[in-house]
């Protein structure tokens, strides 16, 4: 009998398939897309109806030929492509150019590769959904569209092999508004105060009150700048303080909601340093099956990582209760499973949430057969998933009011104290949500005294300090993806895309993990703005956006999508060959000579990002890698700086710059300032700062190197040692 062929994207899925379902099937993989449209031409009829022309890869050919005579022996044809747009348009271009049989095609979605949910799917093949796959050939098609025409218009204009991207350049220009706006920033100096005041019985119990208002008055006292800051002084220092009020309520806090794609990227940002891309990188290898020595062999760890839902499946809501309360008790298990609701704009519920496809795989267990970057992830995901479905949290707020009064003014002034404690840990126990202010978040994290209404209090310490108003901040990946989906701008698979194009062509650069845009940024955005004001507009982009979901959903046809859109595009672009002017960006000076022939050498931008080139090319090819320094010496040699590099997986490191010579590495970023104890050497983790020298770190040497691997534990950034 012949066997019946399934046909997914990547080898690794193809093993964990395999696994589950048996000798019965033959599993192969397609290695991802396909065919696509040629990169040398357009490759879309604009006249008959945008009809493009999909071409298959030379290095694609073999693979195709196999396929089809795969496809022509077996008596069924299963197509297991992901189950979104790109993959609903992976498994038709396989149906196409394999020539599958309609009465042989079979299509199965799955959001979670485990033996359960595999074989459900099996259960229930469907046709291939046309609807999703002509919302994605919409999109490829805007986006060659306008990448066909703008970019040859900004190698005439700007500069040479430079390129244009429908969303990346509303990306940029977001980056570009936020620069200029902090250039136009003039900040504004405040004053604060805060006494720091003793109980009279208790002399090492203190509290630090902020200065609020007058009292009796609601208006908040304003101190503009130092003189004011010392008549108050003034004014408090032989005041007498006693406590006016000390009010106690209960605050409940509640969990956030499980990671969505976007939410996942934005604390791995936070709290792993991963950048969007490594993040979705190592999600994939999650989801598409790890080789567990329990399990005897590969298992799907998360469900489809690819997903802007917060839904939660009403099995993995049970299993989770379950484990909650046999591992925590029962008083940590809501009264009914939890349910979120979505706020951003655009917001699609077809899929799951990303959770782990068993809550019982803890993070421990599963540890020794993860890389790990795999097993940060894994630890990130499970947490924040099973914290959603906790108990919230109890706090007990206090608040304080403090008089102070027989000032030598006369006046009366209010001062308060606020803190909090944890009544009820529920959802903390396991996962507190990372902030973008982790200052602010603290603030208030602080037990008070338990001062009593009445009593007086003695001053130990006024403590005034200066503050300027501040800019809006830059945006890093976490913040700039927020920003992307609150405006409806890309979907959950291109929010990583998004980011590594516009730093790849030079536009935007990462300083200590903020995004700034480059002079060559700055020049393409304001040409953009200028000329295609609609490319680049938050809200075109956004309402564009949902047409696309509209076609995925059937209640819009693609092709008067395009026209709607092409038309006055492409009037656009005839204007800006007229009228634009030649801007012409040049390379930006490094500051030294070729050693070969003595001309300057400058910073280019290529394919993976900024390198030192000589301005004599293509008569001198000298090259080198761009290394960004760090601002730290090498606690090794004394001599060279340490300076960002990458490995071959991508992953960032930091490690001097006279390598070879100096072979001294590190994973986590150098900290500028030294060890306060011992004047040691110090990095920061995701956790805080830690010197090398009080836990002895493990190291391996690898080909000439030195890997330093992270502690359990550090000291949070900012805290008193």
């Amino acid at each position: 009998m012949a066997r019946e062929l399934v046909i997914v994207e990547s080898p690794t899925k193809a093993k964990t398939l395999s696994r589950y379902l048996g000798a019965k099937y033959t599993v192969r993989a397609s290695l991802g897309h396909v065919r696509d449209l040629p990169k040398s031409q357009l490759g879309v009829d604009v006249a008959h109806g945008f009809t493009p022309k999909y071409l298959v890869p030379r290095e694609k050919k073999a693979l195709i030929k196999e396929l089809r005579e795969a496809v022509q022996k077996a008596s069924a044809v299963w197509l297991a492509t992901d189950p979104d747009r790109e993959g609903e348009a992976i498994s038709w271009h396989l149906a196409e150019t394999t020539e599958i049989p309609p009465t042989k095609l079979r299509r199965v979605v799955f959001h979670e590769i485990t033996r359960e949910a595999v074989t459900e799917a099996f259960r229930h093949p469907r046709g291939i959904d046309m609807e999703l796959v002509y919302a994605q050939q919409a999109r490829r098609i805007l986006d060659r569209l306008v990448g066909y025409e703008l970019s040859p218009l900004l190698w005439r204009k700007v500069k040479g092999r430079l390129s244009a991207g429908r969303v990346q350049s509303v990306a940029v220009r977001l980056i570009v508004d936020r620069e200029r706006a902090i250039q136009a920033f003039v900040p504004s100096e405040y004053w604060t105060i805060e006494a720091e005041l003793a109980r009279r019985q208790r002399k090492k119990e203190t509290v630090r009150a902020a200065l609020v208002s007058l009292w009796g008055q609601r208006e908040k006292l304003e101190i503009p700048n130092e003189a004011r800051a010392r008549e108050l002084i003034a004014d408090l220092q032989p005041a007498t303080f006693q406590v006016e009020d000390r009010r106690q309520r209960d605050l409940q806090r509640q969990p956030a909601p499980p990671f969505t794609t976007s939410t996942l990227q934005q604390e791995a940002a936070r709290k792993l340093r991963f950048t969007a891309k490594r993040t979705m990188l190592v999600a994939q290898q999650l989801y598409e099956g790890i080789a567990l020595p329990d399990e005897q062999g590969p298992i799907g760890l998360i469900t489809y990582m690819r997903t802007d839902s917060t839904n939660v499946a009403a099995s993995a809501q049970e299993e989770a209760r379950a484990y909650i309360a046999q591992k925590y008790g029962g008083d940590f298990v809501p009264p009914t499973p939890r349910v979120f609701t979505r706020k951003a704009r655009n917001a699609q519920e077809a899929h799951e949430a990303i959770r782990p496809t068993s809550i019982f795989r803890e993070p421990e267990k599963v540890k020794p057969a993860l890389t790990p970057e795999q097993y940060r992830l894994y630890d990130l995901i499970w947490k924040r998933f099973l914290a959603s479905q906790m108990e919230a949290a109890v706090l007990e707020a206090t608040t304080i009011d403090i008089r102070a009064s027989g000032t030598p003014s006369g006046a009366a002034y209010l001062l308060r104290a606020s803190g909090s404690v944890v009544k009820f840990p529920g959802f903390l126990i396991v996962y507190r949500e990372g902030t973008d202010d982790e200052e602010a978040d603290e603030a208030d994290r602080r037990p008070l005294p338990a001062l009593s209404v009445g009593e007086l209090l003695d001053l130990v310490a006024l403590h005034p300090q200066q503050h300027f108003t501040q800019p809006p901040p830059r945006y890093t990946e976490a913040t700039l993806i927020k920003a992307l989906e609150e405006q409806g701008i890309g979907r959950p698979s291109t929010y990583a895309p998004i980011i590594s194009t516009i730093i790849e062509r030079g536009y935007v650069e990462r300083i200590d993990r903020r995004l700034m845009p480059t002079e060559l940024g700055f020049t393409v955005n304001d040409l953009l703005v200028e000329f295609f004001p609609d490319i680049v507009d938050v809200n075109f982009t956004a309402q564009l956006e949902e047409q696309l979901d509209e076609i995925a959903r059937g209640e819009r046809a693609w092709q008067p999508v395009l026209a709607e859109f092409y038309r006055p595009f492409h009037q656009q672009v005839e204007h800006a060959a007229a009228a634009m002017p030649t801007v012409k960006v040049e390379d930006e000076p490094y500051g030294e000579n070729c050693d070969q022939c003595g001309k300057p050498l400058v910073i280019k931008h290529g394919r993976f990002g900024r390198f030192i080139a000589c301005s004599g090319f293509p008569n001198c090819r000298v090259t080198r890698p761009l290394l960004e320094k760090t601002g730290v010496r090498c606690p090794e040699c004394q001599q060279g700086e340490l300076v960002v590099r990458a490995s071959k997986k991508g992953r960032t490191f930091y490690g001097c710059e006279r390598y070879p010579d100096c072979t001294f590495t590190v994973w986590d970023r150098p900290s500028p300032e030294p060890c306060p104890r011992c004047g040691g050497f110090q990095v920061e983790t995701a956790q805080g700062v830690r010197c090398l020298q009080e836990q002895p770190p493990q190291t391996t040497r690898r080909a000439g190197t030195r890997s330093t691997r992270r502690p359990r534990t550090a000291t949070p950034i900012g805290a008193r040692r």
